[in-house]
């Protein structure tokens, strides 16, 4: 017979994850890893099988434990942690509504704080890194107008990399002002404007596909040789592709991923005058605290910047006060 854990967990994936809220696939994915070392952990370091386990188990000191099991003995980073406490805690927010009488363990555990984590740093290239690197693609060949059209569409759009895979036709708008509709997490939809050269980039790639006929609106509008839909990992090699062939030894040694391209679109933005919020609403940000890592990050830069300028102007040198015979003898006199 099913437990009383097995049987809530079922219902708050299918009921309330899937169901009430419309999690993305990739949301419930990430939810599921955290609840599937959970259950390691009871079996490994409290000998309860996945069988026996009950809600009576689950407390705060039970979930503190795993959380300081993910860190000595998986050496997950505290990023990783809170991912994970965040699954959890959502559970424990979700059974307050199904079980009153379990309020106050499920408090207990929504008390449990985060873990520390330093300020993350953002990997960007410059703006004439990224210009290399859009240009890599060879026009003259059917693929290598696919790659350049996805590539500029990626970073003018500072799309996450899942957005630009479940791109179809549909989302693309290329009337003035030309736009693109992407879908994120939460399934929630912004529109994005784009530049007129990625937008005549979309449109010569449509009419090359015959996308842009009737009856497509459906399709995909990044896919392979077997006409299926780009993928998450698809999409990745082909930027790490063209990165092998930069000659810029800095860009071709970088740590590159579609999210880095993101970043850089974010950070260019901020550079050029963006205001902030205008920011957050391309990236689709719910909180204008996320987006300030942008701020951040600038500013960080343009201080080390600063910093190599005064080098050469400021002087650090000070006169230590008891080798000064003028001070030691006004010292005296007084």
């Amino acid at each position: 017979m099913a437990t009383d854990f097995a049987l809530s967990l079922r219902r708050f994936f299918t009921d309330h994850l899937a169901g009430l809220r419309g999690c993305s696939p990739h949301t419930i994915s990430s939810y599921r890893d955290a609840f599937k070392l959970l259950i390691v952990y009871f079996r490994e370091e409290r000998s309860i099988p996945p069988e026996r386990l009950t809600l009576e188990h689950l407390d705060a000191a039970a979930i503190t434990g795993f959380l300081a099991w993910l860190r000595t003995e998986r050496h997950n980073r505290p990023s990783t942690c809170n991912q994970r406490l965040a699954a959890i805690s959502s559970y424990f927010r979700w059974m307050q509504t199904q079980d009153p009488a379990r309020m106050a363990s499920c408090q207990d555990i929504l008390a449990i704080p985060s873990s520390k984590q330093d300020q993350p740093t953002i990997t960007h290239l410059t703006v004439e890194q990224t210009r290399l690197l859009l240009a890599r693609p060879d026009r003259s060949t059917r693929q290598g107008r696919r790659d350049a059209t996805l590539l500029a569409t990626l970073y003018d759009s500072a799309a996450r990399v899942q957005e630009i895979a479940d791109l179809t036709v549909r989302d693309i708008r290329l009337t003035d002002p030309p736009i693109v509709a992407l879908t994120g997490k939460g399934r929630k939809t912004r529109h994005v404007p784009i530049d007129t050269n990625t937008a005549a980039l979309l449109a010569a790639y449509l009419a090359e596909r015959r996308l842009d006929t009737p009856g497509r609106d459906e399709r995909p509008v990044f896919f392979n040789q077997h006409r299926a839909k780009l993928t998450r990992g698809g999409i990745a090699w082909i930027l790490r592709k063209y990165q092998a062939r930069s000659a810029d030894p800095i860009l071709a040694g970088a740590q590159l991923s579609p999210h880095v391209l993101r970043h850089s679109r974010a950070m260019h933005l901020y550079d050029a005058g963006v205001p902030l919020p205008y920011i957050r609403d391309i990236l689709g940000h719910v909180d204008l605290s996320t987006t300030d890592i942008y701020a951040r990050a600038s500013t960080e830069a343009k201080r080390k910047a600063l910093e190599t300028v005064y080098d050469e102007v400021v002087s650090a040198e000070l006169t230590e006060w008891n080798q000064d015979p003028e001070l030691l003898n006004w010292l005296t006199s007084l």
